[in-house]
Order: C-alpha cells, then structure tokens, then sequence
C-alpha cells in the first residue's frame, strides 16, 4: 500500500489539514477516529501499517499477479514475449554470411568448398551453404541491407522458424536454378554464391504479404518506391558482381513471392 496521502480535506470548512491530526484544526471537525501509528525507517517516519492494510496490500499484489499470469506477462511470459519480439531469424541470416566471409578473408575456409564453382559432382550440400558464400564485401553489404528491411517485417507475420525455412528454400532452390540454367544454356561450370536469392524472396514475399494491408490502408503499409528501388538494385547486382546469378535471384524471388501468396491465402482461409 503507498504511503498516506499529503492532505486531508476537512468536509466541514474545505480546509486542507495534516494526515496525522484526528480534528480540522480551523473549524475542529472530526475528522478521523484515532491519528495512525508511525514508524521510524531509517531517518524516514512513515505510517505504520496496521491487519487491515497489510491485507488489503497482499490482495492487491495477488491481483497484480493473477492478471499477469493471466495476460501471459509473468516472468516467463516476459522472457518468452521479449524474445517472440527480436527478430531472430534475421539476425541469423545476417550474421551467418558475415562469419563465413571473416572466415574466408583470414584463410580458415577455402571458398570454393562452399559455393558453386563448377560442377556440383556428388556434394549437394553445397546449394545450402552456397548462399551463405561470401565472396565479397559489396554483397555482403547489399544482400544483408535488403534482409534487414524486409526480415523482420516477415517475422512477425509468420514467426521466426517459418522466416528461417523460408529463406533456406529461397536460397537452396536459388543456387539450384542457378546450376540448372547454366547446365541448359551454358558452359556447365556454375559460378554462384551470395544470398541475393534471400533477399530477393524477402522482398517478393514481403510484397505479397503486405500488398492486402497497403490497399486496405496504403498511409500505414510499405512504401512502393522504397520497395521498387531495393527491387532495382538488387537486380543489378549480376552487373556488378561475377558471382553474384540473375537466375538465382529470379528463382528465389519466384519463391518467396509464392510463399507470400501461400501465407496471405491462408490467413484469409483461417479469418
């Protein structure tokens, strides 16, 4: 229970009197039975609480606490919903290409072993890691800009494990394509890495599962030029990067868009 209040207000004269005097000591009006007990604390004087308060003081902390528990805020709840709020996948998908890259710069891992330079030949672990190949620091920069801005967005819309498969499939089939389309119509030597198929299926998937909340409310969504510029750059990256595959960028954003549109449909099902 908080401390007494700083005023009594006397019903007889309207007069502001002590909390610890019994009577109004401008019209002498009673204004309480008996003063409250005090007590020393330190170099404090506070009013001692009597059964009734301390009662009254554990009933509300109960409450406090039954609402909490009930809302999902206890202290697990807290931890668990402060956790549901970070955007776990992102910081993975992120922090992931920038270790790799450190490492190769320091010479601890060969890049070659990662990414696709030539024929797969029985190692199809490489289409997973090849996304997560960085071969340079502009896509590192570029790639992990565009996952940045549209990673978290999609966590929350989805959850952190389904934005973490979600980007694994982008970037898998991404480097797949890229092996696959250079197998048809190239020299079948692949030359591909970098995430820029993740982050061009963030963007589409992004795009597919906000476009519903733009036309609803286009002052509250995304930003369609913002959206379109990011779109741009990210398309000519195979300009400027050898290792950088239109084929695999154009497969993970045909991915990542279907899965928007998968999610969208799905929660118009469930509504």
């Amino acid at each position: 229970m908080a401390g007494p209040d700083l005023s009594v207000v006397c019903r007889n004269c309207g007069s502001e009197a002590s909390p610890y005097v019994t009577e109004c000591p401008y019209c002498g009006q009673r204004l309480r039975k008996r003063a409250p007990r005090l007590e020393r604390e330190g170099d404090e004087i506070k009013v001692k609480e009597g059964r009734r308060e301390k009662k009254l003081r554990r009933d509300a902390k109960r409450r406090v606490r039954t609402e909490e528990r009930r809302m999902g805020f206890d202290r697990s709840g807290a931890r668990r919903e402060e956790l549901a709020g970070k955007p776990l996948a992102t910081i993975v998908l992120i922090a992931a290409p920038a270790v790799m890259y450190i490492l190769f710069r320091a010479g601890a891992l060969s890049l070659d072993e990662f990414v696709l330079f030539g024929p797969v030949e029985g190692e199809p672990w490489r289409y997973f890691s090849a996304p997560f190949g960085i071969p340079n620091a502009g896509i590192l920069f570029i790639c992990g800009v565009a996952i940045a801005a549209f990673g978290p967005a999609l966590e929350r819309r989805l959850g952190w494990l389904p934005t973490l498969v979600l980007a694994l499939a982008c970037g898998a089939l991404s480097m797949l394509a890229a092996a696959g389309m250079d197998s048809a119509i190239g020299d079948n030597f692949p030359v591909a890495a970098g995430p820029n198929g993740i982050a061009l299926g963030f963007l589409a998937a992004y795009v597919a599962i906000l476009e519903p909340e733009r036309r609803a409310d286009p002052d509250e969504s995304y930003d369609p030029i913002a959206v379109g510029v990011a779109l741009a750059v990210l398309l000519a990256m195979p300009i400027v990067f050898v290792f950088v595959d239109p084929w695999a960028g154009l497969a993970g954003g045909i991915v990542g868009g279907l899965c928007g549109l998968s999610a969208t449909m799905g929660r118009r099902g469930s509504a």
